[in-house]
């Protein structure tokens, strides 16, 4: 799953390790390395790092893929 959780991490507003991330929202560092890296996580977890970051968790996951999908018509549902 593409993401912007490393940026945002890493940016001056927050300047934090992964470590230091993972204990803001309950979870261990190595969570927070295979997001960065694109696994894909929870629900729970998504809305955990928006909340942290104060942003729409659409603003940092998926960013990628959606822009694709719809720059090149694909639809999300399977109707």
């Amino acid at each position: 799953m593409k993401n912007r959780v490393k940026y945002l991490r890493k940016s001056e507003e927050f300047d934090l390790t992964q470590e230091q991330l993972a204990k803001e929202i309950g979870v261990s560092r190595y969570t927070i390395a295979a997001i960065e890296k694109g696994s894909n996580t929870s629900g729970e977890i998504v809305i955990k790092i928006g909340n942290f970051f104060d942003k729409d968790p659409r603003e940092i996951f998926f960013i990628d893929d959606v822009a694709y999908s719809l720059q090149n018509g694909s639809r999300f549902d399977s109707a």
